[in-house]
């Protein structure tokens, strides 16, 4: 008899499964009840990242919470379900499907392009629309999903923003460093054809670990080489430690870190005398942003005096590029939300006017080099 019950009880649960996984497929209109509508937040809250990830929630948070106080789109409010996607591919993935099983009517996230790769397969297969505020590798927009939108200019755009700067600053001898992540991997690729196009040598090009301390081989390795300038593409966990090790065994030219690495936390790794100097390209923080300065008092006065990330400008700007969909859209239906992103047309935003072209990113690049002097970023001149 106990045999035969675990059968029954076996069957019960799978017919269970199978209804309930019938009835989410078959929904787009959102778990929250009539009166709010669920988005969908995934981010890195856990691991080496958490500081960014951090940052861009909270810049979700605040617009979410204006977006409600102002009546909320037609009358309903904004929910946010938070899934932590740990700059790593499969907790990434396991993130996106506790949103789809949410039932989520979109999402907005993605900081590691290596990340939102996978997850972004899992929201296209489910038809969630997906606005991508800081991951910006060149193989996302090349998935041919029709459910992602960056508002981040690509890899492409960033590699050719520092060799511009190499190149007007006579750094013909570059090398080149990356940590085998998706999106590091893809600048530093970018950046090589970049330095070759602009008139520059790549004369070493290398890889690393981001889990290891110690970088002392190979930067007795490049300082032998004599480099004009360094371009380290991965994150700032790495990055601060290699700009304080660099510095410290005096290696020559400039160094530079991609917009992973654009976080207060390099320059506390690294120590603010060694990150003296260190060139970031990134899109500009929201203190360097004409028309910014309200949101930068809101975002201060909700978060104890801290200022927003390098990516909460970008982060707000999808919230509300999002509503405003939703509200064209005048529907929580994904297709039709889907629909409306694509057709968004000169949509002004913090430090940028957003419009989708073909491949659904942007035609102009948002990309600046910025300088760490006196232990602060600024706009390199």
């Amino acid at each position: 008899m106990k045999k035969w019950g675990s059968v029954i009880v076996a069957t019960m649960l799978t017919l269970t499964l199978v209804v309930a996984g019938c009835a989410n497929q078959g929904s787009s209109t959102g778990g929250a009840d009539a009166s709010e509508i669920l988005v969908g937040v995934i981010l890195p809250v856990t691991g080496n990242n958490a500081t960014d990830g951090k940052d861009m929630q909270n810049a979700i948070e605040l617009a979410v919470k204006k977006i409600n106080d102002s009546g909320g789109v037609h009358g309903k409010k904004l929910k946010i379900e938070v899934a932590d996607d740990g700059c790593d591919p499969q907790m990434a993935t396991t993130a996106a499907n506790k949103l789809v099983s949410q039932n989520v009517v979109a999402v907005v996230g993605g900081y590691c392009s290596g990340a939102t790769l996978p997850s972004s397969g899992v929201f296209r297969n489910a038809n969630v629309p997906m606005i991508v505020p800081a991951a910006n590798s060149a193989k996302l927009p090349a998935q041919g999903y029709d459910t992602l939108f960056l508002i981040n200019g690509l890899t492409p755009d960033q590699a050719q923003t520092a060799a511009d700067y190499m190149a007007a600053n006579q750094a013909k001898k570059v090398v080149l460093i990356h940590d085998n992540s998706a999106y590091a991997k893809d600048l530093a690729d970018f950046a090589k054809a970049s330095v070759e196009k602009s008139g520059g040598t790549v004369i070493a090009y290398e890889a690393i670990n981001p889990e290891e301390k110690d970088f002392s081989a190979l930067v007795t390795k490049i300082k032998g080489l004599q480099p004009d300038a360094t371009y380290f593409t991965g994150y700032y966990a790495a990055g601060g430690l290699m700009v304080k090790q660099f510095k410290q065994k005096g290696v020559s030219g400039l160094f530079f870190a991609g917009d992973g690495s654009f976080s207060e936390d390099v320059i506390k790794i690294a120590g603010a005398d060694n990150a003296e100097g260190l060139l970031i390209t990134a899109t500009p923080t929201a203190e360097f942003i004409e028309g910014a300065e309200a949101f930068t008092s809101d975002y201060k006065q909700a978060y104890n005096n801290l200022a927003p990330g390098p990516f909460s400008a970008l982060s707000y700007n999808a919230v509300n590029l999002l509503a405003d969909a939703i509200g064209r859209a005048n529907s929580t239906d994904r297709d039709a939300i889907k629909k409306a992103i694509k057709e968004t047309k000169d949509f002004k935003a913090l430090g940028q006017t957003i419009s989708f072209n073909a491949e659904n990113t942007l035609d102009t690049s948002n990309f600046a080099v910025l300088k760490v002097t006196g232990g602060k970023f600024t706009l390199a001149k």
